[in-house]
């Protein structure tokens, strides 16, 4: 292991001294051009990252020195205390369920839900092995809001008396996983036939991987981060009675495709899908537990800027995309240990599966957007939105017939012709860059994960070499929303620093789907037109699974048994793509989708391109992201920094995430016909390398330069029968408070439930619920 933090050479890859020495004059200076999207930050991450299989005591001993800056993995401090040195950050990690069985003792719903209680009163929950909260929803969900009063509901049900009810012995109860063997103690080897109940911990890194299958630079569902899609994760499967699943089926349908036409509908509709899930109790969630990774915070070898994902935790975009050493922040080694060694084959389309190899396409893929870190939503990255998206609301949006949309099975693209229309048009602005092998950013690379999804996911007959059920599933989403896509242009951007040009291409691009949710980000990453990899990559990964050199899936390798394909570690399969390069590169080879877009001539200088490349880094792995893969073992592997001018998002260009700062609801004041919310807010303070965070009340409105990250009041307004009747949020007005109204509200009992965000930051909010009673129609 290198020592951690220590300095290479100040010159970085890839510059010349002339454009070094022009980043060092202009680092952390502002375009010319205001607003512009290229903040020229020209990739200051550290020079190197090592990841490592490190076991817990061996990372806590790493740690305490500062040869390790972060560790992904069980806390190593879990049973001592960590020195001053080291800090923690905290993030969802599992949920504690009883699942019952259909055929024992407890065989009813109401049986089910008491049984549950009963199981949870003799775990003790106090003695931090899990937080009580027996509902999917949680604070770490930004949707937590629209069911707080439900989850105190449920809680109140659990903390009541517990007098009448039968003791836990009647029921044999089985166990699954270290933490529900310790609070079953150990009755795991029961008998599967004879169990009542099984009690386990479902981990989030097992629960949505399976989902999570957004290929290449694709994120997953644009609800991936809600709770209640993992509602439906985790209790679906489990439910008992047909209707019940009728209905389930057919609320998540309408929540995915955006039925709802309102906010309040769709709210409303969250709200009785989370019902129906857990009505029968066939699985019960009886509460979750928090997940604590510590990095290191010591004064000149630790780290800083550390943001993290509210339920990923460090193993996500934010924190390779933020975290800076803080000696040597761009020309140090970055350490960090990760628990389980990386076993998932590393190409981008079906592998990079593992935590190890989920982390390293973080840091070498760049993606279109990535999760929001403290919230629901998505942050744009490599694309972003020209305007807010175009909805149809009356009949539909007019697709222009010169547009175009894969052919299932070839993926050849076709004009759509006269007469089609989708349900919304968004305008992306795509920021493309250099790739590793000095080929750069085209139309064809952004547009070439459209075929290849409509030609490897749409469905053909079973053990078709070009079809893999992995796929099929991974880009369903995209085959089904996408309506049609059209490149507009390309822009040129030009930056000016004296004599200085820098010239960036910008495609312009219109994507038509049929649907989508309602948040504009979420609609944002249903099929945005991005690819971190280079056509030429993608198609030779294409070649080779179709001549049987390996699978694009685990699954599909097993099922074809061949192996799994890797252009990276695997010597024999490097040794086959080498003769394919060498033979497309004699014939300037064209994948058929792509043969209006790309010249035989365009082709050859690609394919050379990537055969340096390879002679050069011994593998076939390039991205246009910010690390690329530099050398590896059966337990490690080294990235190295790609520095290049035309990268469009350096160090600085998130660092909003850091520090999670919150905001806290002081007074309200409930007039007739609205609500007056004050508020307090918290600010950081910095003093060279510390910082402190101060709580101070709002007494003005943000000025429009701090619109961004000033606070909001998020709310819902929930009728007598519990329907959501308004929802939205309030900005602060011109004395910092928010006023929400209260007009049009029906005569009876409502409830009003509130709480402020500041940053973007959801997690864990301070909740108000105001009783509020309307007498007479307003």
């Amino acid at each position: 292991m290198r020592p951690a933090g220590r300095g290479g050479a100040f010159l970085p890859a890839r510059w010349t001294l002339p454009a070094a020495l022009l980043a060092i004059v202009l680092l952390g200076s502002t375009p010319a051009r205001a607003g512009h999207e290229f903040p020229f930050y020209p990739s200051f991450y550290p020079q190197e990252i090592q990841i490592e299989t490190v076991e817990p005591a061996a990372a806590a001993a790493g740690l305490t020195k500062a040869s390790l800056h972060a560790y992904i993995g069980r806390d190593p401090f879990e049973k001592q205390a960590p020195p001053p040195s080291v800090g923690h950050l905290e993030s969802l990690r599992s949920f504690l369920v009883v699942t019952f069985n259909p055929r024992g003792a407890a065989a009813d719903g109401p049986s089910r839900c008491a049984a549950a209680r009963r199981l949870h009163e003799s775990f003790a929950p106090g003695d931090g092995h899990y937080i009580l909260h027996p509902y999917p929803v949680t604070p770490y969900h930004a949707d937590y809001l629209q069911h707080f009063d439900l989850a105190e509901s449920a809680k109140r049900e659990y903390q009541a008396p517990a007098a009448g009810r039968a003791a836990r012995g009647q029921l044999k109860v089985g166990a699954r996983g270290r933490l529900a063997e310790k609070l079953v103690q150990a009755r795991s080897r029961l008998d599967p036939r004879a169990w009542d109940a099984t009690v386990e911990e479902i981990d989030l890194d097992g629960l949505l991987p399976a989902w999570a299958l957004g290929i290449g630079g694709w994120p997953g569902p644009p609800w991936l981060k809600e709770g209640w899609f993992h509602a439906y994760l985790l209790l679906a499967e489990t439910l008992g009675e047909r209707a019940t699943k009728q209905a389930v089926d057919q609320a998540v349908q309408q929540l995915v495709t955006g039925a709802p036409e309102s906010r309040e509908e769709r709210l409303t509709l969250e709200r009785r899908l989370v019902g129906l899930l857990r009505r029968g109790c066939e699985r019960v969630i009886l509460g979750y537990t928090l997940r604590r990774e510590p990095f290191s915070v010591e004064y000149s070898g630790g780290v800083e800027n550390v943001a993290h994902d509210s339920q990923a935790g460090l193993a996500s975009a934010i924190f390779l995309r933020t975290v800076k050493l803080k000696d040597f922040p761009w020309n140090g080694w970055l350490t960090l240990g990760i628990e389980t060694r990386p076993v998932a084959a590393w190409n981008p389309i079906g592998g990079f599966t593992d935590a190890a190899g989920r982390l390293v396409w973080l840091a070498v893929g760049d993606p279109a957007l990535f999760p929001e870190p403290y919230g629901g939503s998505w942050v744009p990255n490599r694309v972003r939105l020209q305007s807010p998206p175009e909805r149809a609301t009356s009949g539909a949006i007019a697709i222009p017939r010169a547009a175009l949309l894969p052919e299932a099975l070839t993926g050849a693209l076709k004009e759509v012709g006269d007469g089609k229309s989708a349900g919304v048009k968004l305008t992306y602005r795509v920021l493309g860059s250099a790739f590793h092998d000095g080929t750069r950013t085209s139309v064809a690379d952004i547009v070439y994960p459209y075929a290849f999804a409509f030609r490897w996911g749409a469905p053909r007959e079973a053990g078709a070499p070009e079809h893999d059920p992995y796929l099929e599933r991974a880009t369903s989403l995209v085959r089904e929303s996408l309506a049609a896509f059209r490149v507009l242009r390309v822009e040129t951007d030009t930056l000016r620093f004296g004599d200085v040009a820098l010239t960036y291409e910008v495609p312009v691009v219109d994507v038509y789907l049929h649907r989508g949710p309602s948040d504009a980000e979420q609609l944002a990453s249903v099929a945005p037109p991005w690819s971190p990899l280079p056509w030429h990559v993608t198609a030779l990964m294409e070649e080779a699974v179709r001549r049987g050199l390996g699978a694009f899936s685990a699954a599909e390798a097993r099922r074809r048994g061949i192996p799994w394909l890797d252009p990276v570690r695997d010597s024999k399969v490097k040794a086959r793509l080498a003769s394919l390069v060498d033979d497309f590169e004699a014939r300037g080879w064209v994948p058929p989708p792509l043969r209006g877009l790309v010249t035989a001539r365009e082709a050859r200088a690609r394919w050379a391109a990537l055969k340096q490349f390879y002679v050069e880094h011994r593998h076939w792995l390039v991205t246009n992201g910010p690390y690329r893969i530099h050398a590896w073992s059966p337990t490690s592997v080294v990235l190295q920094v790609f520095r290049d001018l035309s990268y469009p998002r350096g160090v600085g260009s998130f660092d909003g995430y850091a520090i999670p700062v919150r905001a806290y609801v002081a007074k309200v004041d409930v007039q007739r016909d609205r609500l007056e919310v004050s508020a307090e807010v918290e600010r950081v303070e910095r003093f060279g390398r510390e910082y402190r965070i101060v709580t101070e009340p709002l007494t003005r409105k943000p000025s429009e330069q701090d619109r961004a990250s000033a606070p909001v009041c998020r709310y819902l307004i929930l009728g007598p029968d519990g329907t959501v009747v308004a929802a939205g949020t309030a900005p602060p007005g011109a004395a910092g408070v928010f006023t929400i109204s209260l007009k049009g509200l029906h005569a009876g009992q409502h409830t009003i439930v509130l709480a402020l965000a500041l940053g973007g930051n959801h997690v864990n909010p301070h909740v108000r619920v105001i009783a509020h009673r309307v007498e007479g129609a307003r």
